[in-house]
């Protein structure tokens, strides 16, 4: 017997411009940066996400818009095996791929390209791999290459994962950007064409927009998918990304009307665009966190004294003020206040220079000199990172540590931070699921050389983790994941920063844009009036 599985629902937070008529026409947005690529499986970043998994492609299941609930997707509904180790999805029908130039698809969307997509991430010896290698940093920082014991098509509307053990996260994982669907059918024929690396430059997906062109660092252009399966959900006939790093230009250029959406812009750049007559702000507290990582397997940050010493000399109350100038709060935990089980009894050691200078001495530290990475970009966690940086450089040099500052741009700061090249850097995460491990399990072992800026491996922290992934009752997971924040404050893998406010301005015309509590910046349902 298997019991029905039904999506949660809760009522999403309607950030909005209103309107009485809606009219189609081409949309706008100033994005912060270029993205990595267009295949949601290799990318982790949500420039990444925003340009790729959110208007091209759809999962099996997904995020409700503006929420948190777990609602059906690609499949229209699933059940669950008594022992909780069998999800069956039954999927959607009639639903139909993009086509481009090169690519035209002659069958519906099916279990043949569900199959497809997890073998893909999951077998280094799947004969895609084999022609295009690729990393797939989510998949397996969350153990479900070690997890998922087969995926297979029951029949052409049926798919079965097969789970070694209980994932109480697995559902919410699955709605998460890394999980979108790709075409099996495009896929065999890039093989073909001796062209599999065009699967992460040339996207071919079932969402709500189409990939038509990217001009690098410019512009990336998306026509309205006509026969997409929600009707409900394509109210544009066109959107455009203008990739504008500058804060103070994308709010320029939303004043200009060349823009309809600017990504969340500075503080100070926010408050220029208050009191505009043709913007709107909406606004939320985000999901969010803001860090610096300490590389643990370099020296002397090896030793946890080091690392305190460090953590301790920063003046975070007056990066607060002077970066998030009142759009933040302080942050002592790796997840943000909203998350349930998070644990409120953790604080961080008050700002102390003098001590923190005595116990670079006790671990035998004179004159250290260290590498301090800046992000190149703004995100919903860190408005500034230059500043931030020049403020920490401060804080460090009174305590005799010397850093140097180093930015690569965005892309290559990802690849070379999940080498674990950097000595201490700025990093950040925006909350993908609502669930307590997609924060903890960025710590874990697995995901050392993917999300793991710290190369930080405690075996105490991934039992934990471990175990609340494989327990369903919440009250549990909660005690557990309790613990494991306990642990992360004493190894303090992070000096944590801020969580941040966040603030999206755009045109008035602009109707039912919803912020994503995942800082996600999605443009289906959304119309211009």
């Amino acid at each position: 017997m298997h019991r029905y599985v039904r999506p949660s629902l809760i009522l999403a937070t309607l950030i909005a411009a209103s309107a009485t008529t809606h009219a189609a026409g081409t949309l706008k947005y100033c994005s912060e940066g270029s993205p990595a690529g267009f295949d949601p499986g290799q990318l982790t970043a949500g420039t990444d996400f925003d340009a790729s998994s959110q208007p091209v492609f759809n999962r099996l299941v997904e995020f409700q818009r503006g929420g948190t609930a777990v609602v059906p997707g690609l499949a229209e509904k699933w059940t669950l095996s008594p022992d909780g180790l069998q999800y069956t999805f039954h999927l959607r029908r009639g639903v139909k791929f993009h086509s481009n130039e090169a690519f035209k698809p002659t069958r519906d969307f099916n279990a043949q390209d569900v199959v497809f997509t997890f073998e893909r991430m999951g077998k280094r010896e799947h004969p895609y791999n084999k022609a295009y290698p690729a990393e797939f940093h989510y998949y397996t920082s969350m153990g479900m290459d070690q997890n998922i014991a087969n995926v297979e098509a029951v029949d052409p509307y049926t798919v079965r994962f097969t789970l070694k053990k209980i994932d109480a996260a697995f559902i919410a994982n699955l709605a998460m950007g890394f999980a979108s669907i790709h075409s099996a059918e495009y896929a065999d024929a890039l093989l073909k064409a001796g062209k599999p690396a065009q699967i992460a430059s040339a996207p071919i997906g079932t969402g709500p927009f189409v990939f038509t062109r990217y001009d690098k660092d410019s512009v990336i252009r998306y026509s309205a998918n006509k026969a997409y399966w929600n009707k409900a959900e394509t109210k544009l006939d066109k959107l455009i990304f203008v990739i504008t790093p500058d804060s103070a230009v994308r709010v320029q250029k939303l004043k200009a009307g060349e823009c309809d959406i600017a990504f969340m812009p500075k503080p100070a750049d926010l408050a220029a665009a208050k009191g505009h007559p043709k913007i709107v702000i909406a606004s939320q507290p985000g999901f969010n966190v803001g860090y610096l990582s300490y590389n643990v397997t370099k020296k002397p940050l090896d030793k946890l004294e080091v690392r305190q010493a460090l953590d301790m000399a920063i003046n975070k109350k007056a990066i607060l003020e002077a970066v998030y100038q009142g759009t933040g709060i302080a942050a002592s935990n790796p997840m943000p206040p909203t998350q349930w089980s998070y644990n409120k009894n953790l604080k961080d050691a008050p700002y102390n220079p003098e001590k923190a200078k005595a116990l670079l001495a006790k671990a035998g530290v004179k004159q250290l000199e260290i590498g301090l990475w800046a992000m190149p970009v703004q995100r919903p966690y860190n408005p500034n990172a230059k500043l931030m940086a020049e403020m920490i450089q401060a804080d460090w040099a009174k305590v005799g540590v010397t850093a140097k500052i180093t930015t690569y741009e965005w892309a290559e700061y990802l690849k070379r931070g999940k080498k674990g090249e950097a000595d201490t850097g700025m990093f950040g995460w925006t909350g993908d699921n609502g669930d307590p491990d997609n924060w903890l399990n960025i710590l874990s072992c697995d995901a050392v050389g993917a999300g793991n800026y710290s190369q930080w491996c405690d075996k105490e922290f991934d039992k934990l983790v471990l175990d609340g992934k494989q327990t369903a009752d919440v009250k549990k997971r909660t005690a557990i994941y309790m613990k494991a924040q306990e642990r992360f404050k004493q190894a303090m893998p992070w000096s944590t920063i801020a969580h941040s406010v966040v603030s999206v301005p755009m045109n008035r015309k602009v109707v039912d844009f919803k912020i994503s509590p995942f800082g996600r910046m999605s443009f289906s349902g959304v119309s211009l009036q």
